[in-house]
């Protein structure tokens, strides 16, 4: 057995990707990309009723991507918020965003989540495949899935060594001009014997402040990180495979302590964040047994950060640890009609813990959740290209803070999908989910002082202290959704000439939220007013509360791709929309519409050119307005695939290369502005 997905987690594919290929070869339509998926079972993308998209590994390293935001931001539904600095980046599907997402990491969860800092702690460089599903998913995601799940997959060995080779390593070097920023990584990997291993490293720095596109400094955005990761596997014979994955990731740098935010002398804090991930699972499909298809996966996480202010010496820590297991088996029937079972059961535990100088930093509060799970998903063909797709999954979550009393709660999330396929080509599809997400620790429990700002009199007799104060409200409801989403799809090769391959899809989603948790930062708060009676005055302060509010988001999306061999040409788009139930104003995480249009051209074996170019809207919401903008990216490469420079790749690119001055909505940080890249990897 080459190689079983350890991952137990809903991962499907969108457009069909396209190998590349030289002048004058015919092109080569991939197989359908074979994932679990979002019934955590082996299926042909166009056999799934969800929208998802992959980011194979030939695009990764296109893109020579240092964040996130430059690697997947242009996904249709996604935005990747936050602003230009990496550490502050967090993903957002159709208006979703934060805890209501869910990131996985080689199958295991990843929940840290906390205002204004980011999730993303891997080095692109590192990552194999990024999947990424739309739309609810709890039914085989639990609490979290209200807008999708994104699923990073780290390589291993045999994702590197070539036909034939027991063992190799790869050698990566990068430049950007825009920050002057330097990338080093350095990989190895051999499988022999049933055994295989792979260790890597990285090393990036960001030596000076990014500008945006005006010149400006985007202040305090240097940054040095250093990724580890050590992956080895072992097959027991034909069926079973374990897999242990063990990963560090540390950033150091000057930044403000709302990483999303302009940096200021008063703000800023030295940053040092450590990560720790481990995975360690087991698959078993014993051959010519339909009922047992299981796999196991047990995971952790440890994060803490610690952040010194500047200006005043006031240190802050946080940790935040996860810890969980998961346990998934497909078994196959035939009784007349062919169906399909999947189910399983999960644990998974958070634990969170805050200081300020030492003592208890109520901002970030001690509190943790344990949550136990167990669900079934079945897959019946009930006529000839004609399938349903139920399930049902249960969740018992168990809060227990420090500082307020305990709560238990329960919740069901039902789902019946349906795929129809009237000929090979094309599906047809749809889908209702229900969806739900249990509130955050920090949403719940957090206390005393957000932000500060310099006082002034209101009148004669009322002064406002300038203090801004959250507001606990730990009896805060789960967020709970019903989703329909419908969609087509069509994918063909030799369509209008030998050889050429297209794939397309189109589809629209309506989501009705209840108890949407919102944030209202109230900063004069009348209700806070206290009489002083050693300045005699009455005094008004400020506070932010959570509350939940009942919301819808709908909207379409479009992905098509296009190859003829010589050149190839894609389209992604995206137009969200949300609205507060109660008042009817747009919801402030609404991404822009947005459309991307790449096209690309491969003259010669092993070279290829093309560009990206991507126009967005404007968007007001949530009091912030957004300016429209256009931005076009441009690519090369070399890669011989025979010769003396086989396992040579040399890249270069120009990001942004208008110097268009924008920001990502609703974030109002810049984005960096034009920036020159080269890269060059070598494999032996």
């Amino acid at each position: 057995m080459r190689k079983q997905l350890l991952i137990p987690v809903s991962l499907t594919v969108g457009a069909m990707t396209f190998a590349p290929i030289a002048r004058g070869e015919e092109p080569i339509l991939l197989d359908d990309v074979i994932v679990e998926n979002a019934a955590r079972d082996s299926r042909a993308i166009i056999d799934t009723p969800v929208a998802a998209t992959v980011v194979p590994r030939e695009e990764i390293e296109q893109r020579q991507a240092d964040t996130f935001e430059e690697l997947i931001g242009d996904i249709p539904g996604v935005l990747i918020e936050g602003g230009p600095r990496g550490a502050a980046q967090e993903p957002n599907i159709r208006g979703f965003s934060d805890e209501q997402l869910v990131l996985r990491i080689d199958g295991g969860r990843f929940n840290f989540n906390q205002a204004h800092r980011g999730r993303f702690f891997l080095d692109p460089d590192i990552v194999q495949r990024v999947e990424v599903i739309r739309g609810g998913g709890s039914t085989v995601q639990g609490s979290g899935a209200l807008g999708g799940v994104i699923a990073l997959e780290t390589r291993d060995a045999y994702d590197l060594l070539d036909e034939g080779q027991t063992i190799g390593a790869r050698l990566r070097t990068s430049f950007e001009t825009n920050g002057d920023g330097f990338g080093q990584t350095a990989t190895v990997y051999g499988a022999t014997g049933g055994v295989d291993a792979l260790g890597f490293v990285a090393y990036r720095d960001m030596g000076e402040d990014q500008s945006d596109g005006a010149g400006v400094d985007i202040r305090a955005s240097q940054v040095d990180i250093v990724n580890g990761l050590g992956k080895i596997g072992f097959e027991f014979g034909e069926g079973a495979r374990a897999e242990a994955v063990l990963s560090y990731y540390q950033d150091d740098g000057i930044t403000p302590s709302a990483g999303d935010d302009v940096a200021t002398d008063t703000n800023i804090v030295d940053r040092d964040a450590e990560i720790f991930t481990g995975r360690l699972g087991f698959d078993y499909a014993p051959v010519n047994n339909d009922l047992i298809d299981l796999s196991v996966l047990g995971y952790f996480n440890t994060l803490e950060i610690t952040e010194d202010r500047v200006a005043d010496a006031r240190a802050d820590e946080t940790t935040y640890d996860t810890y969980g297991i998961e346990l998934t088996n497909r078994s196959d029937f035939d009784v007349g009609m062919p169906f399909s079972l999947v189910y399983g059961v999960e644990l998974l535990r958070d634990e969170q813990e805050g200081s300020r100088n030492g003592a208890d930093r109520l901002q970030f509060p001690e509190a943790s959740i344990t949550t136990y799970s167990a669900f079934i998903e079945g897959e019946f063909e009930v006529m000839p290209g004609f399938t349903i797709l139920p399930g049902v999954r249960f969740d018992r979550f168990e809060l227990r803070p420090d500082r307020f009393a305990d709560r238990n709660e329960s919740e069901f999330s039902p789902r019946v999908g349906i795929s129809y396929r009237p000929i090979e080509q094309v599906q047809i599809y749809g889908n209702y989910a229900r969806a739900f997400r249990a509130p955050s620790l920090t949403e719940l429990y957090s206390d005393d002082v957000h932000f500060a700002t310099p006082g002034f009199p209101l009148d004669a007799t009322t002064t406002f202290t300038g203090v801004n104060r959250f507001v606990p409200t730990p009896g805060l409801d789960p967020e709970t959704s019903d989703q329909f989403e419908f969609g087509f799809r069509y994918s063909d090769d030799d369509v209008f000439q030998p050889g050429d391959a297209m794939s397309f899809s189109i589809g629209g989603y309506y989501a009705r939220v209840d108890d949407f948790i919102d944030t209202s930062v109230e900063f004069v708060d009348f209700t806070t007013a206290a009489f002083n009676p050693i300045s005699g005055q009455l005094e008004v302060g400020g506070t932010t509360t959570n509350l939940n509010v009942d919301a819808e988001l709908y909207g379409a999306e479009l992905e098509a791709r296009y190859d003829a061999g010589l050149w190839w040409a894609s389209l992604a788009g995206s137009l969200p929309r949300g609205t507060d139930r109660d008042t009817g104003l747009s919801l402030s995480s609404l991404p822009q519409d947005r459309i991307t249009v790449g096209l690309g051209w491969r003259p010669l074996d092993g070279v290829e050119v093309g560009g990206r170019a991507t126009f967005a809207s404007s968007r007001t919401s949530g009091g912030v307005t957004t300016d429209a903008y256009e931005v076009v990216d441009l690519f090369a490469s070399y890669s011989p695939s025979e010769g003396l420079l086989n396992g040579l790749t040399l890249r270069a690119g120009v990001d942004n290369v208008f110097d268009e001055t924008y920001n990502l909505h609703p974030n109002a940080l810049n984005q960096p502005g034009r920036s020159f890249k080269i890269s060059g990897a070598i494999r032996f």
